[in-house]
C-alpha cells in the first residue's frame, strides 16, 4: 500500500510506529526480525497485520508506558520539572519519576513524538551478534540490525503514525487560520524542537519584513524622478537595511533562547559526545577520551577511499565537463 494508505488504517488502536515490508516477503524472514526485537528489545509490543489485498506485512509497534519511561531514562528526554522541585527542564530520571509535570497521567505525559522517538531509537540500536546473518546478508558484530535490513529492501519502510484528531485541531487553529499566532507549542510537542523553531523563525522573519517594506514603500512615494533624489534614497534605505539586519539578528538571537529555554534543548549536550548514527560502521575499541567502548573507523581507510574513488571519479566528471565545453565552442 502507499505510505498516505497506512498512515489512514486504524488496524489498531495503540500502535506509534509502523514497519512493512514488500509483497515477496517469507516467513522466515517475518519470525527472524519479529523474534529478534521480542528478544533483543522486550519492552515493544509487536503486532503483526496482513492486507489481504496487497499481500502486504507490517509490524505495528507501541510500548507501555513503564517501558516508555525507562526508555525516556535510557536517552536523556528532557521534561518539565514540578515548580516545587525547582521547575525548568531536566533529563528524565525513573529513580526520580515524582518530580516531573504530568507524571501521573499515562496519555499526557509523553507527546506522540517523544513516544515515537523512544520507540525508533530502540529499533534502530537493535544490534547484530556475531556471525548472525539472514540469508545472504551477514551482519557484522555490534552492526544495527534493522537499517542495515532497511538499506537492503528487507524493510520497505518505517515511519510513525499520525494521530487524525490533533492534526485536525492544528487544521484548525494553524493551517487555516488568519491572522493569528501560530500554536507552536502545539507544533513542538507534535513535530519536534527542530520543526516548531523553523516555523518560528520562519513567523519572525515574515512579521520582522514588514518595516523594510514600509519604509521602502514610503521613500519610493516620496522619491523625486531626479537621479540626485533617487541616489540619495538608496543610501538612506541602505543604512536602514544595515540597522534593521542588526536588529533582527539580536531579536531572533533572544527570541531563538526563549524558545530553546521554553522547549528543554537551550544546554542539551553537543554532537560531539552523542551516541554515533547507527548506520555508522567500524571496529569497536577503547575511546582514548572517554574510555568507553566505541565503534571507530580508521582516518587512512577514508582517506584511500576519497584517494582511490572519489577523486577519480571527480577528475572524471571534469574532464568530461571540459571536454563538452570545447565542443560547444567549436560548434559556435
Amino acid at each position: 500500500m502507499s505510505h498516505k494508505a497506512w498512515m489512514k488504517t486504524v488496524p489498531t488502536e495503540n500502535c506509534d510506529v509502523l514497519m512493512t515490508f514488500p509483497d515477496t516477503t517469507d516467513d522466515h524472514t517475518l519470525l527472524w526480525l519479529l523474534n529478534h526485537i521480542r528478544l533483543g528489545i522486550p519492552e515493544l509490543i509487536v503486532q503483526v497485520r496482513h492486507h489481504k489485498h496487497t499481500r502486504v506485512y507490517a509490524f505495528f509497534v507501541t510500548a507501555t508506558y513503564e517501558s516508555l519511561l525507562r526508555g525516556a531514562d535510557e536517552i536523556g528526554l528532557r521534561k518539565p520539572v514540578k515548580a516545587e522541585f525547582g521547575g525548568g527542564m531536566r533529563s528524565f530520571s525513573c529513580e526520580e519519576d515524582y518530580i516531573y509535570e504530568n507524571i501521573e497521567n499515562e496519555l499526557y505525559f509523553f507527546t506522540s513524538q517523544e513516544r515515537q522517538n523512544i520507540i525508533r531509537y530502540w529499533l534502530e540500536n537493535l544490534r547484530a551478534k556475531q556471525g548472525e546473518a539472514l540469508h545472504n546478508i551477514h551482519f557484522l558484530e555490534g552492526q544495527p540490525i534493522i537499517p542495515e535490513l532497511a538499506a537492503r529492501g528487507v524493510i520497505q519502510q518505517i515511519f510513525p503514525l499520525h494521530e487524525q484528531r490533533i492534526l485536525k485541531r492544528l487544521m484548525k487553529s494553524w493551517v487555516q487560520a488568519v491572522c493569528e499566532a501560530q500554536p507552536l507549542d502545539e507544533i513542538c510537542d507534535y513535530f519536534g524542537v527542530k520543526i516548531a523553531l523553523y516555523f518560528a523563525w520562519l513567523g519572525f522573519y515574515t512579521s520582522a519584513m514588514v518595516y523594510p517594506a514600509v519604509f521602502g514603500s514610503i521613500l519610493y512615494t516620496f522619491t523625486e524622478s531626479d537621479q540626485t533624489s533617487q541616489d540619495i534614497c538608496c543610501v538612506v534605505f541602505a543604512l536602514f537595511n544595515v540597522v534593521w539586519a542588526t536588529f533582527f539578528l539580536e531579536e531572533w538571537k533572544r527570541r531563538g533562547a526563549e524558545f530553546a529555554y521554553k522547549w528543554g534543548t537551550l544546554d542539551t549536550p553537543a554532537e560531539s559526545i552523542e551516541e554515533p548514527r547507527p548506520q555508522f560502521r567500524g571496529i569497536k575499541r577503547i575511546s582514548p577520551v572517554t574510555s568507553t567502548e566505541e565503534f571507530y573507523y580508521p582516518p587512512w581507510k577514508r582517506l584511500l577511499f576519497q584517494c582511490l574513488v572519489s577523486l577519480p571519479v571527480c577528475l572524471v566528471c571534469l574532464s568530461l565537463v571540459f571536454l563538452l565545453m570545447l565542443g560547444c565552442f567549436q560548434l559556435q
